[in-house]
């Protein structure tokens, strides 16, 4: 029961994010806090840290916005998360997602 509630109180407040899309250009200033491990490309710069390079917009503002709640567990995530406003999350979130990327298939 609980894990539903907080399931449907995250899609709450995301839904909101998801209406109001963030300003990549905007996202540029706030990156500059993610780019030593996500890179200004979004990509990953440690074996364990994600790339965030043309990664949907909605899973990055959920996935952040977990880290700010504590639903999701990352010691420096947290340390990060917890200094951006919404609006900066929206934005990080708008930059990463409008990085385009190329995917091939192996052979």
């Amino acid at each position: 029961m609980r894990d539903l509630i907080l399931g449907l109180a995250a899609l709450v407040v995301t839904s909101s994010f998801a209406q109001a899309a963030g300003d990549s250009i905007a996202g540029r200033k706030v990156m500059v806090q993610c780019q030593s491990c996500h890179g200004k490309d979004g990509l990953g710069k440690m074996s364990y840290t994600p790339n965030l390079a043309g990664q949907k917009y909605d899973y990055l503002v959920h996935s952040l916005m977990a880290y700010k709640a504590g639903e999701r567990k990352s010691q420096m995530m947290s340390l990060v998360v917890k200094k951006l406003s919404d609006e900066d999350i929206a934005n990080a979130a708008a930059y990463y997602a409008a990085i385009k990327i190329t995917v091939e298939a192996p052979p």
